[in-house]
């Protein structure tokens, strides 16, 4: 599945802040946020700005090696309430204008290089999701666009649930070998694109393609449903999604892949 226009990412990073803004602003700081055990809005604001303020100082300073998350510079949330949320869209702002500025330049990208644009779609993806953390535990409407999330399950299965260098390969406890798990986006407007088939190969390798096929076990659904399961989100049972075949197999992979 190709990666979006970086301008879809771009706009995605400043929505998704903002509107997280609004729940910090308007929400209890205390509040608990079930996706995230042990965390409350705050601690889930105060990671997010400083999330975006250090993926901004990587690729403002085209640095080649990982910067201390906790070195950044105004990655404190403000302790005034009421500049809680400004200061969130002043980091999605930072991070927008660092971003252009560096297009596919090489910047430290986890265990590698890679182009500037890998941390616009990374945070693009982070932003939506703990929008969404945030949403599911002050009872709002979780919503996001279509291909953004399916863009995010593409990242999750090919990407973020690799292992680091030097790190187990948890898939391959969660997928045993010979079996295979098929994830299916439904939304009209992806148009067939977001579909994968993660197979555990004979050479203990987990494959993942950006395919149709026969699986043992299927999840499909709603882009957005599909990735909250994905994630830990949601559970089976609330989300808005359908399994067909062995759903052992997909509980499973579930229990040890989460984000």
């Amino acid at each position: 599945m190709p990666t979006l226009p970086a301008e879809s990412y771009y706009a995605e990073i400043e929505a998704s802040t903002a509107k997280l803004a609004i729940v910090v602003d308007s929400a209890d700081p205390q509040q608990p946020i079930p996706t995230c055990p042990d965390w409350t809005l705050r601690q889930l604001a105060t990671h997010l700005g400083r999330a975006q303020r250090w993926a901004t100082e990587i690729v403002r300073s085209r640095s080649d090696k990982f910067i201390d998350f906790k070195a950044v510079p105004d990655g404190k949330l403000p302790s005034d309430e009421s500049e809680r949320g400004r200061w969130l869209t002043t980091g999605a702002a930072r991070l927008v204008a660092a971003l252009r500025d560096a297009g596919d330049e090489q910047v430290w990208a986890f265990d590698a290089t890679a182009p500037a644009s890998f941390w616009a779609r990374r945070m693009s993806h982070e932003v939506m999701v703990h929008c969404a953390d945030a949403h599911i535990a002050t009872g709002a409407e979780v919503a996001m666009p279509a291909e953004l999330a399916a863009d995010a399950i593409d990242e999750w299965l090919l990407v973020l649930s690799r292992p680091m260098a030097g790190q187990p390969d948890r898939r391959l406890a969660a997928l045993p070998p010979g079996r295979s798990l098929h994830v299916h986006t439904t939304d009209s407007d992806l148009a067939g694109s977001g579909e994968w088939l993660v197979t555990h190969a004979d050479d203990d390798s987990v494959q993942v393609a950006s395919a149709h096929g026969k699986a043992d076990v299927a999840l499909t659904g709603s882009a957005t449903d599909v990735l909250l399961v994905l994630l830990g989100r949601l559970p089976v049972s609330t989300a808005s999604v359908r399994v067909h075949g062995e759903s052992g197999l997909l509980n499973s992979w579930l229990k040890e892949l989460t984000f």
